[in-house]
């Protein structure tokens, strides 16, 4: 059974910033061959690690720490005007919490996000392969949050569930549907879940503060950032 000071660890060749232009980055992979259970898992996740199917990983870059790893303490949490707007806009949403797993409803769902959404990112074009890869292998603790209107399935987010919080993975929805604000819609959901579960947390992935994509997630607040292996308020 692999713990902390049993893992290994290894870093990628510099290639290609995903958020910053003209930017070089490093990852840092834990082993794959390493047998993360939950406990570890919930414990790489305290220490900035995220989840991608079965790698977990973090940025290990020398001259740069613009990835911050943010997460949002649930118990204190108050929505603002907008997000009391967007719970109000879904109230005609039924949610629903299932293992994640492959259909080809989710799969339709996937390409038509990637399609509309992302034809400049590195999941362009979308694959059966790929959303394997990325939303389904991997932890047991993975679960889909289905969004549903009228029974038809528009919007899917993936969450893990740790021993302090949950995770938000990743989240897709109906193009066509982007004045619902679905994505705010799915956070504000796992918030909920979180208290509903008493736990602490509520891990939102890495906030870069050039990035204009990722500023919906400084909203949430009190939002802590990993900073010098301390939490603090942002």
């Amino acid at each position: 059974m692999s713990n902390l000071r049993t893992l290994v660890f290894f870093a990628t060749p510099p290639h290609d910033c995903s958020y910053l232009p003209e930017q070089e980055a490093t990852t840092m992979f834990v082993d794959p061959r390493a047998h993360i259970d939950k406990k570890l898992y919930s414990q790489l996740t305290a220490l900035g690690f995220r989840r991608s199917g079965s790698h977990y990983y973090r940025p290990h870059c020398e001259q740069c720490d613009a990835c911050i790893p943010v997460r949002l303490k649930v118990d204190q949490f108050q929505p603002d005007r907008n997000q009391r707007r967007v719970l109000r806009k879904n109230e005609d949403i039924t949610c629903k919490l299932v293992p994640a797993s492959f259909s080809e409803r989710y799969y339709r769902l996937y390409a038509h996000y990637i399609e509309e959404r992302h034809q400049d990112g590195d999941m362009y074009p979308p694959s059966k392969e790929q959303f394997m890869s990325f939303l389904v292998e991997g932890s047991t603790e993975s679960w889909f949050l289905e969004m549903s209107l009228n029974d038809e399935l528009v919007a899917l987010a993936a969450v893990d569930f740790l021993d302090d919080g949950l995770s938000a993975i990743y989240t897709i929805f109906a193009p066509e549907l982007e004045l619902r604000s679905l994505g705010t819609f799915a956070v504000l959901w796992q918030i909920e879940e979180a208290k509903r579960r008493e736990l602490p947390h509520l891990y939102l992935g890495y906030w870069i503060k050039e990035c204009r994509k990722m500023n919906y997630k400084t909203r949430f607040k009190p939002i802590e950032a990993l900073r010098d292996g301390h939490w603090r308020e942002l």
